[in-house]
């Protein structure tokens, strides 16, 4: 049995290498935590963060609708590519935003929807851990959507049929109105 002296010796003279293997040790104990859950002392449950569950959720849960990650999702709704999330990314502020765009949120998913969507903490976690990684997310692609959320995407409406059955001859698009002076653009 090694005396914690002669630890704290061991650890000294081998220098960085010991914290390279206590670094190694630490990141897979997290990962364990992140993709099996804990509970802490004070009783408090922490969920797994899944971000292959929380791929097929993004989905699944109709947040593609309203958000895009890569390119693929809806725009009425802020882009939740990694690259553009904090590191690291602190999971509870993430759902305090949520929060604050709650009412929104509720107003945008009945709209387009036709409901508020359920979602459980566990499946939130793994949501929020899809969206910080980038490993997951570069798996990401149309064929993840189911066929239901797709035609939410779309209109619903697959074909251009207009009100008097004629295919393809819909109203033409309005024209846009520019009201900016010339020379500004509305970018600084």
């Amino acid at each position: 049995m090694i005396s914690s002296k002669q630890l704290l010796t061991l650890v000294a003279l081998t220098g960085l290498g010991a914290q390279g293997a206590l670094a190694q040790e630490t990141a897979a104990v997290s990962d364990q935590m992140s993709q099996s859950g804990f509970v802490l002392e004070n009783g408090l449950a922490i969920p797994a963060f899944d971000p292959v569950r929380g791929r097929a959720l993004f989905a699944a849960k109709g947040c593609v609708v309203c958000h895009s990650v890569n390119g693929i999702g809806g725009e009425d709704a802020p882009e939740f590519s990694s690259e553009f999330m904090e590191s690291p990314m602190n999971a509870f502020d993430f759902a305090a935003n949520m929060w604050r765009g709650a009412g929104a949120m509720i107003m945008m998913q009945e709209d387009e929807m036709g409901e508020q969507i359920e979602i459980s903490g566990e499946e939130l976690a793994a949501i929020i851990a899809f969206v910080h990684s980038a490993d997951e997310q570069a798996k990401f692609s149309q064929a993840d959507i189911p066929h239901d959320i797709e035609e939410l995407m779309h209109g619903g409406d697959d074909d251009d049929d207009d009100d008097d059955g004629e295919e393809g001859h819909g109203d033409e698009p309005e024209a846009e109105e520019h009201t900016e002076e010339a020379g500004d653009t509305g970018h600084n």
